[in-house]
């Protein structure tokens, strides 16, 4: 059941990341200064491989958060979703301020990751704990 919930709550921040960068495209592309063509697409397209590696990284971001709410007891929706967002808000979310910091990119960018990221462990801590 473990790794079934590992695979569910990574597919959740998957398509929440669909969604979030769905309706945050123009902004998002501004900030990060993608060139975009005459369609308004980002040039060169989008490889499926990006997308792969993506939701390899949030197999291993649940998985981790399954192994750390095992060991801290974690096994209530409640404490799903606040351990998960604590995770997000204060952990994944300054490390991005910190390295879009030192990328001179905007700070609407670190908003806008930041943003994704903390819903996205708030929802899968979520999910973990429904199993």
């Amino acid at each position: 059941m473990g790794f079934l919930s590992v695979l569910i709550a990574a597919a959740a921040g998957f398509g929440l990341g669909a969604v979030w960068y769905m309706v945050l495209a123009e902004p998002w592309m501004e900030a990060v200064g993608i060139k975009r063509g005459p369609d308004g697409k980002p040039e060169g397209g989008q490889s499926p491989v990006m997308f792969a590696i993506t939701f390899v990284m949030l197999l291993l971001v649940a998985g981790m958060m399954r192994h750390t709410f095992v060991l801290s007891g974690v096994d209530t929706l409640g404490k799903g979703l606040v351990s998960g967002l604590g995770i997000g808000l204060f952990f994944i979310s300054p490390w991005i301020v910190i390295n879009n910091l030192y990328g001179s990119r905007p700070a609407k960018l670190s908003v806008i990751d930041g943003g994704y990221a903390t819903v996205a462990c708030a929802l899968m801590g979520l999910v973990l704990t429904l199993f």
